[in-house]
């Protein structure tokens, strides 16, 4: 079943996140029509090599071209309509850039396989349901409730101030006209009743400017109550949310709701600044004692002023923190001299800024670091935001060549920092720019997420775990001295943020048994545990070389490169210690295997089957681990498929039959064979010429009845080709020889 099949088998609430990352940026109807020809192609690697995204963005083209040629047959006019759409959408938008529409299509596939992960999880972690909190989401509701009420506000306010304008003109026509009469017309009946006439409208006049004014007093006190109690406060969260979603965490939404909310918000309050301008030129044309423009117009002018400079400077955003494009899934992790992107957007999407505000980055401006490093930004640091780049449309700005560089400094600076310091150091990348808009100058400025520069690929790891511990238990976006004393953090949280690295960035999270191991390994009981930073990234392991959190990404990095596949399908236990295994093996039929990260070796996996000797007595056999140089040269299906060894009696056989619990190897993993075993290619024969053939040939043997316990690198995989030469080229007694030589392994 494809990915996207079950995909559209989720609930409703899965359903519900998977619509929120499909836009037009890559319109879900290319989803659904190229399901199987998309989920195909290696997204990944072509977001980092433009040669091989220009050919897969040229070949998603040529299958839009053929659905098109499908539905035109069927007479389909709105799909039809729809596809010449996307498709000229698509071509004019990744022509230029290629790799982006790579990038978009990876992470929409990742996040998808991520949502399948978590609907198969039986729970969601406390940090997962805080954010899908039913609070949150009637707080967003009721914020577009009272914003749409503001505008529906200042509308009927702009219609009051036109009468009162109306009014005010039909006053000055009348008393114009008196004032023009003779003196003698003045003193005619006729003209007192017009007088009286006169003194009514002024009174009017006077109770509706005072109504306006109160209508306008209540906009502007409605809009402070809403920023200062809702709108902000939403904005918080969403800039909460972005942190947990940057270490893994579930996707979020909710700037487009919070541009829509900003947007409308500025409208009605430039839409107020506007009446009391107009309310200031009735001013100048009629103006008596107490008049309340007179009195009320200057304090409500300066506080819409203050609420919309507020507004502005809130509105300044980070859409995107700053990522390496070669390290997607490692965002605010930057490498001295590699080009890294960050997008900023500001909600307040009005169309007279649209290429008005030039941004400028900077990096660690007035902000004092506990690092001795300093740099400076090369490649393009200022551009202007606009409307034109985003797919909806957004007033946003993208820099995509930026490049940190390390200024040089005096010798002794660098001395005393390690590669394990530089990982806890942070930096900030700031960015600035300036408003004009009818008469108002508004200075803006915004920070990225800390992020922690590295000089080599090496520190990734660190510097990542790094950027998970402080986004974890800091939203202090300028706290740079985190690490100088860094807090402790509950084990039964750390575990469910682990599980969401396993989820984002090999599409499987982790089941609450797997979860039990890795907290063992921490300590011995979680409940409530506060780990520290040193214990997570900086002391080793007990009897080991490396720390847990090293361990845990080479894991990550294994599955990634080498057994990905299996590892979504859920067939790798993975996490089981040693103990754990014989339970689970002990009672099951004999041939019965599991498949297991080596607790010893950095980035290994083993496989322990379990058998019977002939008196009934149950073995256990663990495999030597294999790492990631062994499985670039064999797939590691294929050696579940043709693992060997070499009984006492020197018969050949494969152990492996049933994948724990019950399930018959071949079922679960002929899918991932690369070949089959008679297709291997064989040695020439005669060999080359003047030489007698000659294979090497990796042997073990499993001695039973030796009293000395077998080595689990005595137990090594027999390859197609090994086996095949060995049973057509060396007779039994030449395998015996062989395995008892000098040279064998023992």
């Amino acid at each position: 079943m494809s990915q996207w099949s079950q995909v559209q088998q989720l609930e409703i609430k899965f359903l519900e996140q998977i619509d929120q990352f499909y836009d037009d940026n890559f319109p879900m109807e290319v989803r659904h029509l190229l399901a199987q020809w998309i989920e195909s192609q290696d997204w990944e690697a072509a977001s980092n090599n433009e040669p091989m995204a220009t050919i897969l963005l040229q070949n998603l083209l040529i299958q839009l071209d053929e659905q098109l040629d499908r539905v035109s047959q069927e007479k389909n006019l709105l799909l039809i309509h729809n596809l010449k759409r996307i498709r000229k959408l698509l071509q004019g938008k990744y022509h230029g850039n290629p790799m982006h529409i790579a990038v978009i299509i990876s992470n929409c596939l990742r996040e998808e396989r991520r949502i399948l992960a978590a609907a198969s999880m039986p729970v969601q972690g406390p940090l997962e349901k805080q954010l899908q909190n039913t609070v949150v989401s009637e707080r967003q509701r009721n914020v577009e409730h009272k914003v749409s009420a503001i505008k529906n506000s200042a509308q009927m306010t702009e219609q009051d101030v036109k009468y009162l304008e109306d009014l005010q003109e039909e006053f000055d026509f009348r008393y114009k006209t008196i004032q023009s009469l003779e003196q003698s017309d003045k003193n005619s009946v006729l003209m007192k009743q017009e007088m009286l006439t006169l003194q009514e409208m002024l009174n009017t006049l006077d109770y509706k400017r005072k109504e306006v004014l109160s209508k306008m007093a209540q906009i502007i006190n409605e809009s402070d109550v809403l920023m200062s109690n809702m709108l902000l406060e939403e904005l918080l969260d969403w800039k909460r949310r972005q942190q947990i979603v940057c270490i893994g965490g579930p996707l979020h939404s909710g700037l487009d709701q919070l541009q829509n909310c900003f947007t409308l918000l500025a409208e009605s309050l430039f839409q107020v600044r506007r009446q009391l301008e107009k309310l200031d030129e009735l001013l100048t044309k009629l103006t008596y004692d107490g008049d309340p423009i007179l009195l009320q117009r200057p304090h409500l002018l300066e506080r819409v002023n203050v609420l919309l400079y507020n507004l502005f400077r809130s509105s300044f955003v980070i859409e995107r923190q700053p990522c390496m494009p070669t390290h997607p899934q490692r965002p605010m992790v930057l490498k001295t001299l590699i080009q890294f992107s960050v997008k900023l957007r500001l909600l307040i999407k009005l169309p007279e800024l649209n290429y008005q505000i030039r941004v400028k980055a900077t990096i660690d401006k007035n902000v004092s670091t506990v690092s001795n490093r300093r740099f400076v930004l090369c490649g393009t640091h200022v551009k202007a935001m606009n409307m034109d780049e985003s797919a909806n449309g957004s007033l946003s700005v993208e820099f995509r060549h930026l490049q940190p560089k390390e200024m040089k400094s005096s010798a002794g600076s660098k001395g005393n920092e390690g590669p394990q310091i530089v990982t806890e150091e942070l930096h900030s990348i700031s960015f600035e720019t300036q408003v004009s808009l009818y008469g108002l100058t508004i200075d803006l400025e915004t920070s990225s997420l800390p992020v922690v520069m590295i000089s080599n690929v090496s520190q990734l790891p660190n510097a990542w775990a790094s950027i998970i511990w402080y986004n974890l238990l800091s939203k202090d976006p300028q706290n740079l001295a985190f690490f100088s004393n860094p807090p402790a953090i509950s084990v039964s949280q750390l575990l469910e943020v682990l599980s969401w690295q396993f989820s984002s960035y090999v599409g499987r999270g982790l089941n609450s048994e797997q979860l039990n191991m890795l907290a063992e390994k921490l300590v011995v009981s979680y409940n409530d545990y506060q780990l520290s930073w040193a214990k997570f990234c900086k002391e080793h392991l007990p009897g080991k070389s490396f720390t847990f959190w090293v361990w845990l990404e080479a894991i990550l990095d294994l599955i990634k490169k080498h057994i990905l596949p299996l590892w979504i399908d859920g067939y790798i236990m993975g996490f089981v210690s040693k103990e754990k295994e014989r339970i689970l093996l002990k009672d099951k039929m004999p041939g019965t295997f599991l498949l297991r990260f080596s607790e010893s070796n950095l980035g290994g996996i083993t496989f322990t089957w379990v058998d019977q000797s002939e008196t009934g007595e149950v073995r256990f056999h663990s495999v030597e681990p294999y790492n990631k140089g062994r499985l670039t040269a064999l797939p590691f299906a294929d050696i579940l498929r043709d693992y060997k060894v070499i009984l006492a009696d020197n018969v050949p056989e494969n152990p492996l039959k049933y994948l724990y619990p019950d399930i018959p190897k071949d079922k679960a993993f002929s899918k991932y064979y690369s070949c089959q075993p008679n297709e291997v290619s064989r040695p020439t024969e005669g060999g080359v010429k003047g030489y007698v053939p000659a294979v090497f040939i990796p042997i073990s043997k499993i001695l039973y009845d030796s009293t000395d316990p077998h080595s689990p690198s005595d137990l090594l995989p027999m390859s197609p080709s090994v086996y095949a030469v060995l049973r057509e080229h060396l007779s039994p007694t030449v395998i015996e020889t062989a395995l008892s030589s000098p040279y064998s392994a023992d």
